[in-house]
C-alpha cells in the first residue's frame, strides 16, 4: 500500500461460522477479532514494516492503517504524559482501539498495595484516551503469589472504576483456582490467556485451560524470554523476520479462539515479537487460520515516505 492511499479494508473468508452464501464470515464475528502487536516502537521493524525514512513520531499513525488495535507496553514503566496521550488519539483512525498496561509501580512495587494515588494519576493521564482504550491490563509478576497477594487483590478489584474493562495476567500457577476464578468472574474482570510456552516446545499445542471469567477474551502470545536476551544481557536476536514457526500453537490458538467466537463480545490478541520473531508476521499468519486476510506493508511501501506522501497519508485518518 502506497503511503499516501487510504487505509485497507481487512478482507475475511470462510472460517466455517454461520457462513453467508459468498464465502464471508458472519460480520459480527469479523468485528469481534482484534489482532495486534505488543508495542509499535521497534527499530528492526524499520525498512521491514515501516518505510527507511519515516520519521518514529510517524509509527503508530502506519501502524494503524494495519492493525486494528495495539497494547501499549510503554504505560507499564510510567504514566505517559497528557501530549503524547494526545499525538496517539489523534494520529490513529477513529476505529482504533488501544489496550494499555498498568504502570509497574502499582503492580511489582506496591503489589496492588496502598495505590490509590498511583491509579488515580494513571487514569487521569488516559483520560484523552478513553474513547479508543478498550483494557487495560494488569500484568502480575511471577513472584506474586496467592499466599501473599490474594488479601491484596481481593481489596484491589472493587476499587476498579466500572468505565474501563480490565485483564489481569497471573504468571504464579497457584492462582489457578476456583475461588479466583469466581472472584475475578464477580468482579467482571478478564483471564488473560498467555502463551509463554518455551521455544523448545514451540511444535507442540497449548495444552491449558484457562478460565473464560467474562464477556471478551484477552489473548497474548508473549513466547520464551530466553529468546531475548542472553547472560549477561547482551540482545540475541534482531526482530524482524520469523525465526522460528509455531505451527502447532498457532493452529491451537485459532481453534481455541474460533470455539468462543459465538458467545463472547470481543476477542483481543496482542502478539510479541518473542513468539516467533516478527509480531506483523505472526499476527498475519494467525489471521489466515482464522479465516481472514491480514495484508502488511509491501517492499515498496517500506523503501521511502518523502513529506508529500505523509500530509496525504494524515489527511486520510
Amino acid at each position: 500500500m502506497p503511503f499516501s492511499e487510504a487505509p485497507r479494508e481487512t478482507s475475511f473468508r470462510s472460517a466455517g461460522f454461520d457462513s453467508a452464501s459468498e464465502g464471508l464470515l458472519n460480520l459480527n464475528h469479523q468485528q469481534k477479532i482484534r489482532l495486534g502487536a505488543c508495542a509499535w516502537s521497534f527499530e528492526e521493524w524499520r525498512g521491514v514494516f515501516y518505510p527507511h525514512d519515516l520519521p518514529p513520531d510517524r509509527w503508530l499513525e502506519f501502524y494503524s492503517h494495519y492493525f486494528q488495535a495495539v497494547e501499549v507496553d510503554s504505560t507499564f514503566y510510567a504514566a505517559p504524559a497528557p501530549a503524547t496521550v494526545v499525538r496517539w488519539v489523534e494520529s490513529t483512525p477513529a476505529s482504533f482501539r488501544f489496550a494499555c498496561k498498568l504502570p509497574r509501580s502499582i503492580t511489582h512495587a506496591c503489589r496492588l498495595r496502598d495505590c490509590r494515588a498511583e491509579f488515580t494519576e494513571f487514569l487521569r493521564c488516559l483520560e484523552p484516551l478513553a474513547p479508543k482504550l478498550q483494557v487495560i491490563l494488569v500484568q502480575l509478576p511471577p513472584s506474586f503469589s496467592p499466599k501473599e497477594g490474594s488479601a491484596a487483590l481481593r481489596a484491589f478489584l472493587p476499587q476498579l472504576p466500572r468505565d474501563f474493562r480490565f485483564a489481569i495476567e497471573f504468571r504464579h500457577p497457584g492462582w489457578h483456582r476456583p475461588q479466583i476464578v469466581r472472584l475475578l468472574q464477580k468482579h467482571r474482570v478478564c483471564w488473560v490467556w498467555a502463551d509463554t510456552s518455551p521455544l523448545n516446545e514451540r511444535n507442540l499445542a497449548p495444552f491449558e485451560l484457562w478460565p473464560n471469567t467474562t464477556d471478551f477474551l484477552y489473548v497474548r502470545l508473549l513466547g520464551d524470554y530466553g529468546t531475548k536476551y542472553a547472560g549477561d544481557g547482551a540482545r540475541l536476536h534482531q526482530y524482524g523476520k520469523l525465526l522460528w514457526k509455531r505451527e502447532a500453537a498457532m493452529e491451537s490458538w485459532a481453534m481455541k479462539i474460533e470455539r468462543h467466537l459465538e458467545e463472547t463480545r470481543n476477542v483481543w490478541t496482542f502478539v510479541n515479537n518473542h513468539y516467533e520473531g516478527y509480531a506483523p508476521e505472526t499476527c498475519q499468519r494467525l489471521a489466515q487460520r482464522l479465516g481472514y486476510e491480514l495484508p502488511l506493508p509491501s517492499s515498496t511501501d517500506t523503501l521511502s515516505a518523502d513529506p508529500g506522501q505523509l500530509e496525504l497519508f494524515g489527511s486520510a485518518t
